[in-house]
């Protein structure tokens, strides 16, 4: 059997269930039922349909719409309003000793978390961090690597450094419904 009409029928028998799962757990993670069910999807193609018991589907369904759900809980706590760092308060702005200080330590812990990322990720994330304003053609250039290739490796080493900070950082106390 064909691998696109194996996923085909997958949608088609598990859609429901899906929605249905997606709808019940996304008001208490606190995401859009929508964005909990892509997830589910894209976790469901990425696996070998044919090697899934057909009789274990529906349990699998119900769990990566739990374990989803977990994460955008988790994600939630972890995530800061763009613009709002911790040390930012209006006790101390940048134009203040206290807020350069800060800013300055956020600097360092950041180029000390490139520096230990494996590969060539140090020096794609030093050249995107560069205060020169580099643009992905003069990246590729001066790195020796395709133009098209930069946006998937930098995808996989913001990745890694997300993981690596995610390690580093304590995770905020709880807020909201999660109490």
């Amino acid at each position: 059997m064909d691998l696109l009409k194996v996923k085909a029928e997958l949608v088609d028998e598990l859609g429901p269930l899906l929605s249905a799962e997606a709808a019940a757990e996304a008001p208490a993670a606190g995401v859009d039922p929508a964005d909990l069910e892509q997830a589910v999807w894209v976790r469901l193609l990425e696996r070998d349909p044919r090697e899934a018991d057909p009789t274990g589907r529906a349990r699998w369904i119900r769990r990566a719409v739990r374990a989803e759900a977990r994460l955008a809980r988790r994600r939630a706590r972890r995530e800061i309003p763009y613009g709002a760092t911790p040390g930012d308060a209006a006790d101390a702005p940048e134009g203040r000793p206290e807020g350069a200080l800060l800013h300055g330590e956020d600097n360092r812990a950041l180029r000390s978390a490139v520096a230990r990322l494996p590969g060539r990720c140090p020096e794609l994330i030093g050249a995107l961090l560069s205060p020169r304003d580099l643009t992905y053609r003069e990246i590729a250039g001066e790195l020796g690597i395709s133009q098209g290739s930069l946006g998937p490796v930098r995808s996989r080493c913001l990745g890694c450094l997300r993981r690596m900070l995610a390690a580093e950082v304590a995770a905020p106390g709880l807020r909201g419904r999660e109490r």
